[in-house]
């Protein structure tokens, strides 16, 4: 019997918590407070969560991105 997340892995390419990255932090990049998106997540430690925001790895943010060639 596939899992939900074996089947997200076969048919997506991704991984649950790849998933849950992307939510957390599109949360966060919509002002939900850090503390609300731990509690969600339900992450004991909020450098867990913090592990989970990518809005730092974003190429659209990076000033390079910017540069016309």
């Amino acid at each position: 019997m596939l899992s939900i997340e074996n089947v997200v892995r076969k048919y997506g390419g991704i991984s649950v918590h790849s998933l849950r990255a992307t939510a957390a932090t599109n949360a966060l990049d919509n002002e939900a407070d850090i503390a609300k998106v731990q509690e969600w997540l339900g992450h004991a430690n909020i450098s867990t969560t913090r592990l989970y925001d990518r809005r730092k790895s974003r190429p659209e943010d990076s000033p390079t991105f910017r540069v016309r060639y």
